[in-house]
């Protein structure tokens, strides 16, 4: 087999992601009050608008992508039943020890160094904002093992890329109040980048 032809675009990724995000009721601005929440305290001028365009840089990885798109289907699939015993049931129970969940979540935000990690371990214990919404048992047949872990990790990914911004902005003197919310991705400058 070609490896060329069996590449999947990376645009195709990241609309699936996308796509798969909102087919499970997460939005960006739900996501974005919980980065705001996180770093208005720390960075003046922030607005929700810097908050939307760091989630939207994230998004564009394809660490957080895969991870997106396999956490939403085994999610999926256990809502209808389709995981083998006994991953079923631990899925379905959500099942403290299990930890894969977190793993996979986890290994998204490495991309953003230790702030987002240490901010992924925070906002996995204390649930903030619609992750609190998605961290309950299954109800209704609905299973958010893996979705709620996801949205931590895509939260503590803006959140860090924020905080690194804030570096960056203090050496030049300025503030999140300076520069407009497409400026919060300054990698996007960059020929030929799309992240």
């Amino acid at each position: 087999m070609d490896r060329q032809t069996s590449r999947v675009h990376s645009r195709t990724v990241e609309k699936a992601a996308n796509d798969a995000l909102l087919r499970r009721g997460v939005t960006i601005e739900e996501i974005a009050k919980i980065v705001y929440e996180m770093q208005f305290p720390y960075n003046e001028g922030l607005t929700i608008e810097h908050c939307i365009e760091s989630i939207k840089s994230v998004l564009k990885k394809r660490e957080m992508q895969h991870a997106i798109l396999v956490g939403i289907e085994l999610d999926e699939l256990a809502e209808k039943k389709l995981l083998s015993e006994p991953l079923q049931q631990i899925v379905e129970a959500d099942e403290g020890l299990f930890g894969i969940d977190e793993t996979i979540a986890l290994g998204a935000v490495y991309t953003y160094g230790s702030i987002a990690v240490t901010t992924f371990g925070h906002l996995d214990k204390n649930k903030i904002g619609i992750i609190s919404k998605l961290d309950t048992k299954a109800e209704n047949g609905i299973i958010h093992t893996f979705l709620d872990d996801i949205v931590a990790s895509i939260a503590a990914s803006a959140a860090s890329r924020l905080a690194h911004r804030t570096r960056d902005l203090a050496e030049a003197n300025e503030t999140f109040e300076d520069i407009p919310p497409e400026e919060t991705a300054p990698e996007t400058k960059i020929k030929g980048s799309r992240t």
